[in-house]
């Protein structure tokens, strides 16, 4: 008996929907193929009758079940099914009670592709469906990530972890920052990661202060869990499908590497959040934090401060000619209790005060007097004293390595071009005359604040 077998997944489910599901193809199926047999009863059969029937019974399951293993496969190929531990999914179409009504006109206005179903962000990303489940699905120990962990010095000399995705996550994260999150609306307030701001405009702000502060949001990333990512998708106009896959995307697990048996595992040691290294995390956090910054810039206004943010930075600082002491401690307060209220915490520790008489530096470009931000004397003085060293051969092994140079000239050069440019040129003919510059590729630290 000759069997037609689809073997394309996408045009078998089209056939399924088209007969009206699995049951009624799969009955299809097995009349058109000859293995559909007709009950009867079996008292009055002979033995030879009765094995015939037996037989054909057989043959009927056995291709009913081999239908219902090749429907199931075509329905996993269009369908996303499961995506792990403690994560809701239902395949069923249509809107959910907590998304937003108009949700299609709420993407629209921040021109954002329309992406309605988990198909459509399929192909947006050039995924598969099961491709794309793949990338999304969670497992609270799991063999295998979509990450890779390395660590990089802080300034207090611990080490800090960051997770850098591999590079088909690294792609669909690429496309989500691109065509999603940096089209969501940020405040004015925000200097990180934003296109046309840094470091030196967000200095630029807190020009010649009577009085700077600085406070440090502590766990910045781990605090923005996939709840409020989910949250965010959904407000920026993505029903609960797509807003799910999105944030899954977007988030991980903190993870402990556990070796056991001669087997790697990475244990989940909390909820999903967004990961130190995945390159959608700061435009989300800018655009998550947009009620913060707006009452941060609020209350700065009101007790007559001036207020950025850059990252989990916050600054805030007191014109040098406005009349008055200014009231420190009313500040931190007020800071406290709305950055509580926004979901993040105060890091303690990190708060710091710098009045005039001293050096005020922001985002590690100083502010006082009437002079434009700059580099401090003391990161200007060692980088010209590692390029004489460079240039003259007497250069250590354990000296920053030519490419972290040219990102400290460039460091300079964004806030004094003059300088920064002859630092640059020195260090490329240096590079040039011993052949160390090939590293080029390589992306130096930005200078710690």
């Amino acid at each position: 008996m000759a069997i037609q077998r689809q073997t394309d997944p996408s045009d078998l489910w089209r056939a399924i929907i088209q007969a009206g599901g699995i049951q009624p193809y799969i009955d299809a199926q097995l009349a058109e193929r000859g293995f559909l047999v007709a009950r009867r009863e079996t008292d009055g059969l002979s033995e030879r009758e009765l094995a015939d029937y037996k037989k054909s019974l057989k043959a009927e399951a056995q291709e009913r079940a081999r239908l219902r293993r090749e429907a199931w496969a075509a329905y996993r190929a269009e369908h996303i099914v499961h995506l792990g531990d403690g994560v809701y999914w239902n395949d069923e179409p249509g809107p959910d009670k907590w998304d937003l009504p108009n949700a299609e006109e709420r993407a629209a206005e921040n021109e954002l592709p329309p992406l309605d179903s988990p198909r459509q962000l399929a192909d947006a990303l050039g995924l598969t469906i099961p491709q794309l489940r793949w990338l999304a699905f969670h497992r609270e120990a799991a063999t295998r990530i979509h990450y890779r962990r390395f660590t990089i010095p802080k300034r207090d000399g611990s080490e800090r972890a960051i997770w850098a995705p591999m590079p088909r996550l690294k792609r669909a994260q690429h496309w989500i920052l691109r065509n999603v999150a940096e089209k969501l609306p940020v405040h004015g307030a925000v200097h990180g990661f934003v296109a046309g701001r840094s470091i030196l405009s967000n200095a630029s702000a807190h020009h010649d202060p009577k009085v700077a502060v600085r406070i440090d949001l502590k766990d910045f990333f781990p605090t923005v869990t996939l709840r409020r990512v989910k949250g965010l998708f959904r407000k920026a106009g993505y029903r609960e499908h797509v807003a799910t896959l999105l944030a899954l995307i977007c988030t991980e697990s903190p993870r402990e590497i556990v070796q056991n048996e001669g087997a790697t595992y990475y244990v989940a040691l909390g909820p999903r959040c967004l990961p130190q290294g995945a390159p959608t995390s700061p435009a989300l956090t800018n655009a998550l934090c947009l009620r913060l910054d707006r009452r941060l810039s609020g209350l700065a206004r009101r007790q007559g401060w001036r207020y950025t943010r850059y990252a989990d930075d916050l600054t805030f600082s007191r014109p040098s000619d406005f009349g008055g002491p200014p009231a420190i401690g009313k500040l931190l307060g007020s800071v406290r209790r709305i950055v509580e209220a926004e979901g993040f915490a105060v890091h303690d520790g990190k708060t710091a005060i710098r009045r005039r008489g001293g050096r005020q530096a922001i985002t590690g470009l100083v502010v006082n007097g009437d002079r434009p931000p700059r580099a401090t004397r003391e990161f200007k003085r060692n980088l010209r004293a590692a390029i004489h060293n460079l240039e003259s051969g007497r250069a250590t092994p354990e000296a920053e390595p030519p490419q972290v140079l040219v990102g400290r000239a460039a460091f300079v050069a964004m806030s004094d071009p003059a300088l920064g440019l002859s630092l640059l040129d020195r260090l490329s003919r240096a590079t040039e005359r011993d052949g160390s510059g090939d590293d080029s590729r390589s992306e130096p630290p930005r200078p710690e604040s």
